[in-house]
């Protein structure tokens, strides 16, 4: 959404940046099958050296998930405050750049929001961005009426600040991107683990594998002290 809101000023440059994230999207994924793939026919054929280079793939595949999931998990706590901190040199935005400016808008657009922080961070020069017409208000968008200027014109804005709405959404991705690294990662490590395993069964193929069934582990063993039955005696 930021790469979006920031890129939006620009439709060429925003299009190019759209096609980029969906080509990286499908190289991963086609990586990630041909991985699948790849592992599957090692285990199914018990081809030793496609497990090796499964392995070594799932080796890469969970430092470079553990790499990009623990410094994102020790920046989650920190986003929300070094993006107040970022969005508060803007204002006040009626005196802003161009492009903060036109930013604010596509925020205002897209989020039914205004002002970052409040509809005073325009001191007065409100846009038609912020603008809440009634239709809006009747599906449900909160508005609120207020006079802008000295002559007390009022007009109807919109009543959230786009600054909580934004950081919720990227606090959001950070949340799924955590999730992702660390689920994949976690399925590295057993890829790793049950390719391990079979490679050493494929070294050492004489070796009987200890499989202890349900009959073995419950079946009872003979008592500690038994009964002696002498025979009685002659008479």
């Amino acid at each position: 959404m930021l790469c979006q809101i920031y890129t939006s000023a620009e439709e060429e440059e925003s299009m190019e940046n759209r096609t980029t994230g969906l080509i990286g999207l499908y190289i991963t994924g086609a990586v990630t099958m041909m991985l699948g793939l790849l592992g599957a026919y090692g285990a199914y054929r018990e081809h030793k050296v496609s497990l090796i280079v499964f392995l070594v793939c799932m080796i890469i595949g969970a430092l470079v998930m553990i790499r990009g999931g623990i410094p994102t998990a020790i920046t989650r706590p920190q986003i929300e405050g070094m993006l107040e901190q970022k969005f508060r040199e803007f204002l006040p935005l009626n005196s802003a750049s161009f492009q903060v400016k036109n930013m604010a808008d596509t925020l205002q657009t897209k989020l039914h929001c205004c002002g970052l922080f409040s509809y005073t961070d325009w001191n007065g020069d409100i846009p038609a961005s912020c603008l809440c017409s009634m239709e809006e208000e009747e599906e449900g968008y909160e508005c609120k009426r207020i006079s802008y200027n000295y002559l007390m014109q009022a007009m109807n804005i919109y009543s959230k600040p786009c600054f909580p709405i934004l950081i919720h959404y990227v606090l959001l991705f950070a949340d799924v991107m955590l999730g992702v690294f660390f689920t994949l990662a976690a399925l590295a490590v057993l890829g790793m683990i049950l390719s391990s395993i079979m490679i050493h069964q494929l070294r050492h193929p004489n070796r009987a594998p200890l499989i202890l069934g349900i009959h073995t582990i419950f079946t009872p063993g003979p008592p500690k002290y038994e009964e002696l039955h002498n025979p009685p005696p002659p008479y």
